[in-house]
C-alpha cells in the first residue's frame, strides 16, 4: 500500500469516524430505549381516523385496579425486564435487580447509569386509560395493559420527567426533546387504537397536528 492511498484511507475513516460522531449528538447514543417499533405516521394518522372521540370520566379511578409490574420470567418483573430492555451493559444480581449499566432517556436526552434514577412510564397513562375505555375492562384486562412489552407501551425514562408528565396526554405533554416526539404520537395512537381507546377532541387534534409534521 501507497503512503499516499494510506493517507487518503485514514483521511477517509477521519471524515466517517466525525460522522457518525454528528450522528450520535443528533440522535442520542446507543443505550437509548429499546421501545418496539411503532407503526409509521401513515398508519397512525389512519388509526387516528378511526378512534372514537368521547368526553373523559375519571370516575372510580385507582391505580391499584392496574395490577403492574408483574413477574415475566424467573425472578423478573415486568419494570425490571425493561430496564435490561432499554440499557446498555445491564448487571443483574439473583433477584434480577439491575446493580449497573446504562441508560438513555429518549424524552430529554439524558443518560443514566443507576435504575433509581429512571421510572419505567406508560406511555399511555393507566389514568388516561381508565377515562378513555379502561374503566369498563376487567382486572385481567387492565393488568395485560399494564405490563405490555409487545406494543410501543412501556419505556425507560428520567424519573422526574416521568413524574412532571403523571396523567397528561399530547395535548398537555409530549417529550421536550423535539426528535422524540413523532415516535411518540405514533406509539401513543397505536396503543389507543390496539386497545380500542377513545380520544378527547383536544387530544384529538394535538395528536393530528403532530403526526401531519412527521
Amino acid at each position: 500500500m501507497s503512503k499516499l492511498y494510506a493517507r487518503r484511507r485514514l483521511s477517509i475513516l477521519a471524515v466517517l469516524t466525525g460522522l457518525i460522531a454528528s450522528a450520535a449528538l443528533f440522535n442520542g447514543p446507543t443505550a437509548s430505549a429499546a421501545l418496539p417499533t411503532p407503526v409509521s405516521a401513515a398508519t397512525a394518522r389512519s388509526y387516528l381516523s378511526q378512534l372514537t372521540v368521547a368526553t373523559e370520566n375519571r370516575t372510580g379511578y385507582s391505580r391499584d385496579l392496574f395490577p403492574h409490574w408483574i413477574t415475566i420470567s424467573g425472578t423478573c418483573n415486568t419494570r425490571e425486564t425493561v430496564l435490561k430492555r432499554d440499557g446498555s451493559n445491564v448487571v443483574t444480581d439473583s433477584s434480577c435487580a439491575a446493580t449497573s449499566g446504562s441508560w438513555y432517556s429518549p424524552y430529554d436526552g439524558a443518560t443514566w447509569t443507576a435504575a433509581s434514577d429512571l421510572d419505567i412510564d406508560h406511555l399511555v397513562p393507566l389514568a388516561e386509560a381508565w377515562d378513555s375505555g379502561a374503566s369498563k375492562w376487567t382486572t385481567a384486562q387492565r393488568q395485560a395493559f399494564a405490563n405490555d412489552l409487545t406494543r410501543p407501551q412501556l419505556i425507560a425514562v428520567t424519573d422526574n420527567v416521568n413524574q412532571a408528565k403523571g396523567d397528561q396526554d399530547p395535548a398537555t405533554w409530549v417529550p421536550s426533546r423535539s426528535a422524540y416526539v413523532c415516535t411518540y404520537v405514533r406509539a401513543w395512537v397505536q396503543v389507543k387504537y390496539y386497545y380500542d381507546l377513545s380520544v378527547d377532541t383536544a387530544e384529538k387534534n394535538a395528536l393530528t397536528n403532530y403526526l401531519a409534521s412527521c
